[in-house]
């Protein structure tokens, strides 16, 4: 088996473990409630790929008084007859919809060496424990959504960010 073989075999061992489903002729898969765009989204430099996750929006039901009449009030100030409410129950929005894009680290990057230096990085710093095998397993995806966790972002797919943290990837230049 050559290097490529075992590299397709990693990821579709990862996709398979996390639960994701193979990505479709779009370049899309799907993880849980986190979406893998390998062409990456609107405006992303091309090579890059991203993951989304969209949240629905919270809508809860609430119960008002609504002024159907305001009181009668006589003109020495007292109460004719009382104001009359009625009570209705509305769903209101209370959180909107969102939609957060992640760059991640473009499956095709994840190969055996990659992937054998992200488990030696994880494990230096007591995310991963046993032997870097350079294949993507359940200890691995563990790892790192372990890792990933910390900064908000609980998922095992890998982010640029967390890569750079951990020295895997270069931090880009300021250009000024």
């Amino acid at each position: 088996m050559n290097v490529r073989s075992a590299t397709i075999i990693a990821i579709t061992l990862s996709i398979g473990l996390t639960g994701c489903d193979l990505p479709t002729a779009n370049g899309a898969g799907k993880l849980g409630p986190f979406n893998i765009v390998q062409a990456g989204r609107d405006g992303a430099i091309p090579g890059t790929c991203w993951g989304n996750r969209v949240t629905p929006a919270i809508i809860e039901t609430v119960e008002r008084d609504f002024l159907v009449q305001p009181a009668q009030v006589s003109t020495d100030g007292r109460i004719q007859q009382p104001a009359i409410y009625r009570k209705e129950r509305r769903q209101e929005i209370v959180q909107e919809r969102q939609e957060v894009w992640t760059e991640i680290v473009c499956p095709i990057a994840m190969n055996q060496d990659f992937t054998a230096s992200l488990q030696r990085a994880l494990a230096v710093r007591g995310y991963f424990r046993g032997e870097a095998t350079g294949l993507i397993d359940k200890r691995t995806t563990q790892a790192i959504r372990k890792f990933q966790s910390e900064d908000g972002f609980d998922e095992p797919t890998l982010t640029v960010a967390s890569a750079r943290k951990l020295g895997l990837i270069a931090v880009p230049r300021d250009p000024n």
